[in-house]
């Protein structure tokens, strides 16, 4: 048999053997840092909005002031999703994580030293392209070390490091805040952020997908080095570079509106953007508003750690039923229940065993809902474009994290009671779910069609 010819062959075979076969110890531990890179974004926007309060009163903030606080990280998360994240594509997803991970920790220690509210704002902003940077590489190497049946259930999992990331977070911020002030948080988050970096160094592997579509110098040896890992045999030498995959890597953003993936791509975004425009009002302004609602700043802080609660429960949760069930349709529903959580909550915000009651739910239907278009957005783009696809997907949501907080700090201005801004920022989850399931009916079945995509691209 020709020898190029084997190794094409093995190329594919690579692949399917991920796809098909059982997940090693090796491929979970690489899953396992992900969900650890994701508590870091969870603690990080969160860190906001547990400090707010303290903030606010040491710098005597309108609510719009406050809203620009809030939303400066979610504008540096958009810049770093647009635009640091594609370069993974080309110098590949761990490099771009290292270098996301000195920018969090320097952005995060240095807010911590902030004497004014513009300072802080532009530090937050800093902070949040690293993050906006390193989600989409993570997403990425989360979904292309898993195999078929256990693709949805990782990425829902890892998205489930956002919850658990806030809500650990969360408490160690009610500690420091009562016993050091609110710079202490922002300092813990920076020293929490470095200590990452050896442990991606150590456990965190190169995009096997990128290695395969990129080749990058030492492709061969990083690619055997990972297969030993895996426990599977090494290559002799790299398989044949497809003609379709290498022209996807030469321009991956144009790439996003070919005929194929036009429709799509512009789904995917209307979905992150509505989503995340209701997603982060929740998170961003729900510990202040129950506070503005009759109740103490303790009891803020704790329904803003009860949405985080549920999201680590309902993140697990729909994991498990993603692995049985239709994605589309289980994502669909859990935003219309994540619409009926937020409605009831702004009817019920001075009721406080209630309110918190439906924190938790919308917590737990609200990070479903994330975890179902997390699990979509890697798969249905090859892997010459897959962290431009995912940054871009992600970046047009933040897009909506941005205006999001904006709005509801303009709209509290202008007199809205907190349950007339919980009702209205329901509306959007109900488009978001018409939006997947046209995605759904376009793609007969994204999770299945994703499938496809990621074995026939190599």
């Amino acid at each position: 048999m020709n020898p190029t010819a084997t190794a094409t062959a093995r190329g594919g075979e690579l692949r399917r053997a991920m796809d098909e076969g059982t997940m090693t110890p090796f491929q979970w531990a690489a899953v396992t840092v992900c969900i650890m890179l994701i508590m870091l974004d969870g603690f990080d926007v969160l860190v906001m909005a547990f400090t707010a309060a303290p903030i606010s009163a040491e710098w005597k903030l309108s609510g719009a002031e406050l809203g620009v606080l809030f939303s400066a990280g979610l504008f540096g998360m958009a810049a770093g999703s647009l635009f640091l994240a594609p370069w993974a594509d080309r110098f590949g997803r761990q490099p771009i994580i290292l270098v996301c991970l000195v920018v969090i920790a320097l952005g995060m220690f240095a807010s911590g030293f902030a004497q004014s509210s513009w300072q802080l704002g532009a530090l937050r902003a800093l902070t949040g392209v690293g993050i906006g940077g390193m989600l989409a590489s993570v997403g990425v190497i989360t979904a292309e070390y898993s195999s078929d049946h256990w693709r949805s259930t990782a990425v829902a999992l890892q998205a489930t490091g956002y919850p658990i990331g806030a809500t650990i977070g969360g408490s160690i911020a009610a500690l420091l805040l009562a016993k050091y002030g609110w710079r202490s948080v922002f300092i813990f988050g920076g020293i929490a952020t470095a200590a990452m970096i050896p442990v991606v160094l150590w456990r965190l592997p190169e995009s096997f997908d990128f290695l395969l579509a990129r080749r990058p110098r030492g492709a061969l040896q990083k690619l055997n080095a990972l297969l030993g890992k895996m426990n599977r045999p090494a290559l002799a030498q790299l398989p044949l570079e497809q003609a379709d995959v290498a022209a996807s890597g030469r321009n991956s953003f144009s790439a996003l509106f070919a005929p194929g993936m036009l429709a799509q791509t512009l789904m995917i975004w209307g979905a992150f953007f509505l989503l995340m425009f209701s997603f982060y009002f929740a998170l961003s302004w729900t510990p202040k508003l129950l506070v503005q609602a009759g109740l103490s700043a303790q009891q803020g802080i704790t329904g803003g750690v009860l949405l985080n609660v549920g999201g680590i429960v309902g993140g697990s949760v729909f994991g498990l039923l993603a692995a049985r069930m239709n994605l589309g349709s289980l994502t669909a529903s859990s935003m219309v229940l994540t619409a009926l959580a937020m409605a009831a909550f702004g009817y019920f915000t001075s009721s406080l065993t209630v309110a918190f009651a439906i924190a938790f739910g919308i917590g737990a239907f609200i990070f479903g809902s994330m975890a179902g278009l997390y699990a979509f957005a890697p798969v249905v783009y090859p892997a010459a474009m897959r962290s431009t696809g995912m940054g871009w997907a992600i970046g047009i949501g933040r897009v909506g994290a941005i205006l999001a907080p904006l709005t509801a700090g303009v709209l509290l201005d202008k007199g809205w009671s907190p349950p007339h801004l919980y009702y209205a920022f329901a509306l959007p989850l109900l488009a978001a779910m018409l939006t997947v399931l046209a995605l759904r009916a376009h793609t007969g079945g994204a999770a299945d069609a994703g499938r496809q995509r990621l074995a026939a691209a190599h």
